[in-house]
């Protein structure tokens, strides 16, 4: 194929996919080669298309599953350490083995495209294209989880508005019922696609009596909405439908919690999100098939790939791999307790990658900061800095065996790395009980990942006693410690009283008191402060807020300053994106 003339340390990313897109597969061989029905394609333009997953699943509910591979990683430097390359190149090297491998990523946020860590399509010749509709629109999900989630906050300020300015009788004659609800108490924000830091605290309502209620507001980035959890754990349509009305918008003076049942708007909103069911089908540059779906942001959302592509990759490939966002402490801990309880599924091996950058920052390496050049120290031999920061390494090898399963760390080569760095990552990995394999999938593709899938396939055959961290039963406050503990280490919970008085009222209420519990921390330290780098001891978790997203089925506790909707750098890839007037291509994405 095109990749064995391209080089990956000559060319930019968008110029190898744009190189690759002229030997894509077309969406009907693809679906072919994946075993699927013409019938069970529906073509969004000439390279995606949304597969029919409802219907493939029905015809294939009695078809045995695959091995269930999840990737993630060590916590990250900001820039990544290439999660979703590893997977795309994972999902070439079983290819390359002869291995039928269906990968599952989660679909670009507009926020990091255009801001400084880029679109979350691979990268090398270890990619998923078409990459200009992965990285803009695609098929439109983000839009319609954005416009979801907007319309509840439409129907809420009309509510409101139209509750302070009639009486109950006059209420009664536009078929409205007084909800009570308290301006002081509003749990939604607006939502965004974007990062845009003025906007997480605005006023609004100001004016006239017929411009709303004036009241302060904000928003946060589309894919950490409620909505992008419930698409990313919902198993069918009926499913979804059912947990859109369960979403907690406000709370009324007395402290009831009012529904989007209640505005009678969750019927309008699931029709937003009849077509975003579907999941996408791409493929890697190799030309296996790839689902899209779902959202990034583990940090500050549950960060994973959908159930629903899971299944259906599961149920179509011997092999399939999916993704769960940043390090193994947010991203991977939130597969193991939330993705797989709830459905069902259990991985057979786990991918942990690392890099010799992002481990010589944890061994007390210069600061890694975007938009800057990296440090020389980042590409000059420094086994020093390498072997300390395997301590970073050792948390997440720790995180994934307290699971049942045995990890498979990737040592994802950067061709500045030499072979003592990885020689000692090796080393200690495999003394702490991983397997491990150097991969060159960036520089070589699949060929360049057959260390690596040859590990992964003896992971899958070995066997392991996967086990939640928790029972469900566990009251939430103790589930925060033993998340905090066991997978962050630190040496307590702090409360503020806010955060306090809320998780006493949850572990009260039967409705909520065995939701499942969703980390809202920092992905750039173990800890909750982004500035402690390494493996962090001696430290207490501070949970600042906790919040309820009952459709999705989650409480959210929210440690430390974090933010629902990130800001845009000085240096955003933006000024660096253009588009070829004659062919309508876009260049600069990366």
């Amino acid at each position: 194929m095109a990749r064995t003339v391209l080089d990956p340390t000559k060319l930019k990313d968008w110029q190898i996919a744009a190189a690759c897109e002229k030997d894509m597969k077309p969406l009907a061989q693809l679906g072919a080669d994946l075993g699927l029905d013409a019938d069970d394609l529906i073509p969004m333009g000439r390279q995606v298309a949304k597969v029919d997953a409802l219907r493939v699943l029905a015809r294939l509910r009695h078809a045995p599953l695959g091995k269930y591979v999840d990737v993630t990683a060590i916590t990250p430097t900001p820039l990544g350490e290439g999660k979703t390359t590893t997977t795309l190149g994972l999902v070439q090297g079983l290819g390359y083995l002869g291995k039928r491998v269906v990968g599952a990523i989660r679909q670009p946020s507009g926020g990091p495209t255009f801001n400084v860590k880029g679109s979350a399509a691979g990268g090398g010749l270890a990619q998923c294209i078409p990459l200009t509709p992965l990285s803009i629109r695609l098929t439109g999900d983000i839009d319609s989880i954005t416009n979801a989630h907007n319309l509840a906050m439409v129907a809420l300020m009309a509510r409101i508005q139209h509750e302070a300015n009639y009486d109950d009788a006059e209420l009664a004659k536009r078929n409205l019922r007084r909800l009570d609800i308290d301006p002081a108490r509003i749990d939604f924000k607006w939502a965004i696609d974007f990062c845009a830091q003025s906007l997480r605290n605005i006023t609004i309502g100001n004016g006239s009596k017929m411009d709303g209620v004036p009241m302060p507001s904000g928003f946060q980035i589309s894919v950490s909405s409620e909505v992008m959890a419930i698409l990313a754990v919902s198993k069918d349509l009926a499913d979804l439908r059912q947990r859109m009305g369960k979403i907690v918008v406000a709370h009324s003076r007395a402290g009831r919690p009012v529904t989007t049942a209640d505005l009678e708007v969750d019927g309008a909103m699931t029709a937003w999100m009849v077509d975003a069911i579907n999941p996408n089908l791409l493929q890697s540059i190799e030309g296996q098939p790839i689902f899209v779906h779902a959202g990034p942001f583990a940090n500050i959302a549950i960060g994973q790939s959908s159930i629903i592509a899971d299944e259906l990759g599961l149920r179509l490939g011997e092999y399939h791999v999916t993704e769960s966002g940043f390090g193994a402490d947010i991203g991977f801990e939130k597969f193991w307790n939330l993705k797989c309880r709830y459905s069902g599924l259990k991985p057979s091996a786990v991918v942990i990658v690392a890099t010799v950058r992002a481990l010589k920052m944890h061994g007390g390496g210069p600061a890694v900061k975007p938009g800057l050049p990296l440090d020389e120290a980042y590409t000059r031999e420094n086994i020093g800095l390498v072997e300390k920061g395997c301590e970073n390494l050792l948390a997440h090898i720790n995180t994934v065996r307290l699971s049942g399963v045995r990890p498979v760390v990737c040592i994802n080569s950067f061709y500045t790395d030499t072979k003592a760095e990885t020689a000692v990552i090796r080393r200690i990995a495999e003394a702490n009980g991983a397997l491990a394999a150097v991969s060159d999938h960036w520089l070589k593709g699949g060929e360049g990942a057959r260390e690596l899938s040859e590990a992964v396939i003896a992971a899958c055959n070995e066997p392991n006693a996967f086990k939640f961290l928790y029972d469900l039963s566990l009251p939430l406050r103790q589930r925060i410690e033993l998340i905090a503990r066991e997978v962050y280490g630190a040496k307590g919970v702090s409360y503020t009283d806010v955060a306090l008085e809320k998780a006493k009222r949850l572990e009260a209420d039967p409705e909520t008191s065995s939701l499942g519990t969703c980390m809202v921390k920092s992905h750039l330290s173990l800890s909750h402060d982004p500035s402690l780098k390494g493996r962090p001891t001696g430290w207490t978790l501070p949970i600042r807020d906790i919040m309820v997203y009952r459709g999705a089925g989650l409480v959210v506790p929210v440690a430390g300053e974090i933010k629902l909707l990130p800001g845009t750098a000085s240096d955003p890839a933006f000024r660096r994106m253009d588009v070829d007037t004659a062919t309508g291509a876009v260049r600069g994405l990366f």
